[in-house]
């Protein structure tokens, strides 16, 4: 399921093994850096996962003496996707924002630099985020290292597979409907939603699409992605949404017993997608292991229905995407031309235009109920356990923004088990579990939880990792 703690493909040492070895002074943080780089130019060139470097300033920095923070000579890029790297172009993945460079680093990214991470650079994203699978027009297909011919998932597919091929030990990702986990799974990486409002967004006001949104990243060990949480956790005053205190560091949490847990499995869910055999049988082996475990396991019935959830998460996303538009074309001061938006993105931006306003608030409404049902959940269980994805990976191509039809007929199939937990803000992560599937790629499981609970979601996936060490 899991590679030992303290290793990434290619056996480099993970964030926490690195920020130790540059500590003690067995290796210094130029040395990481330098060699990092050396990565990404050897291994990046078939892949496409990273569109922007700063090298020289990165190196600069080193130079300089970074903060003396737990990630401490850390290299790691950031995913080009409502993050910004001051002095980076802060694209999006879209012809229209080609343009724009970035003025100051979000916060986010600032608290990576003061945690001593050095930033190499952004990581390929389809447009706008609008995609499960990393193929914009404006840089090109991703590819997913395991198989070339087939996607790293989306939207952080750059970044997944950046993380994947060894370049770096960790990456910033985000997700709005299944972003993180979706190529954690395509990917073999641990990736973790966290719940709505424990990461800031600043100083994106993206208050729509933030109820849904979520930023972390894509680590190969547990441990990683919770002292990253630990790092950038925490909202500034005024965000529009904050999670409950967790009570205790994020790394901490990760290393305490989960205790006995009742977790309910789902292999289905009503009126949604056929589940291909190798999902369900990757949940289905997931769950044996956590009864080995002695966690209760019981069958279950998901609360919503993905189209449902499709439609309702559509309106907000779609309301942000018409203001980011707009917002642009008024900078340039002209009407939308016909190549600056790719055919999906088109469609979308037309539709949910000339929506209502009531609109919106119906589907602010709708959330809350979605909300409700879907809590109740957790009152017979401590977690949800599913497939990441209803069907293995696809080829690259079959996610196709330049035939919207081909999107809209596929992209159920990726978020039917993901979506919901971003429209609840309950925290969820994707665990791989290696089958592989019959294209010999990952397979990955997913474990959702109520609100504040990323916790007991890192407990349990520590203890999986050791139990398949």
């Amino acid at each position: 399921m899991r590679r030992a703690a303290g290793t990434t493909t290619g056996d480099q040492p993970d964030a926490v093994a690195t920020a130790a070895a540059v500590r003690s002074g067995e290796t210094d943080a130029r040395t990481v850096t330098e060699e990092a780089i050396a990565r990404i130019e050897e291994r990046d060139p078939g892949l496409h996962a990273v569109v922007h470097t700063r090298f020289e300033a990165a190196l600069a920095e080193v130079a300089a003496g970074l903060p003396d923070g737990p990630l401490h000579g850390v290299p790691m890029l950031v995913k080009d996707l409502g993050t910004e790297v001051e002095g980076l172009p802060a694209t999006g993945g879209s012809r229209l924002f080609s343009e724009v460079t970035a003025r100051r680093d979000s916060e986010l990214v600032a608290r990576y630099r003061r945690a001593g991470a050095v930033v190499l650079g952004t990581t390929n994203t389809p447009e706008l985020g609008l995609n499960a699978s990393t193929e914009p027009a404006l840089h090109g297909p991703t590819r997913n290292p395991w198989n070339h011919a087939y996607s790293p998932g989306g939207s952080s597919g750059g970044s997944a597979a950046a993380v994947a091929a060894g370049m770096v030990p960790v990456a910033h990702a985000s997700d709005g409907g299944g972003s993180i986990r979706i190529p954690a799974a395509a990917c073999g990486l641990f990736g973790l939603k966290p719940s709505r409002g424990r990461v800031s967004p600043a100083p994106r006001p993206t208050t729509l699409s933030g109820l849904v949104s979520a930023h972390h990243a894509l680590t190969t060990t547990v441990r990683d992605s919770a002292l990253l949480l630990d790092v950038v956790a925490g909202p500034l005053p005024g965000d529009a949404f904050a999670a409950p205190d967790p009570g205790a560091p994020f790394a901490e949490l990760a290393r305490r017993d989960p205790g006995r847990l009742r977790i309910g499995l789902l292999t289905t869910v009503p009126d949604g997608p056929e589940v291909h055999p190798d999902c369900a049988r990757a949940a289905r082996s997931a769950a044996e292991l956590c009864a080995r475990l002695g966690h209760e396991v019981v069958e279950t019935t998901a609360r919503y229905r993905p189209a449902d959830v499709a439609v309702t998460s559509a309106m907000l996303m779609g309301a942000d995407v018409v203001s980011q538009i707009d917002a642009r074309l008024e900078q340039l001061g002209r009407p939308l031309a016909d190549d600056d938006i790719e055919p999906f993105t088109r469609v979308l931006y037309e539709s949910y235009r000339a929506r209502p306003a009531a609109d919106v608030s119906r589907a602010l409404r709708r959330v809350q109920e979605i909300g409700w049902a879907v809590g109740a959940a957790f009152d017979e269980v401590d977690l949800l356990l599913s497939p990441t994805l209803a069907q293995p990976t696809p080829p690259l191509g079959t996610l196709d923004t330049a035939d919207p039809a081909s999107v809209y007929r596929h992209a159920s199939v990726y978020s039917a088990f993901t979506s919901f937990c971003n429209l609840t803000g309950m925290p969820a992560m994707s665990v791989p579990f290696f089958g592989p599937d019959r294209e010999g790629l990952p397979l990955g499981v997913q474990f959702a939880g109520p609100l504040g609970g990323e916790g007991t979601l890192l407990a349990l996936a520590a203890q999986l990792e050791r139990a398949a060490a």
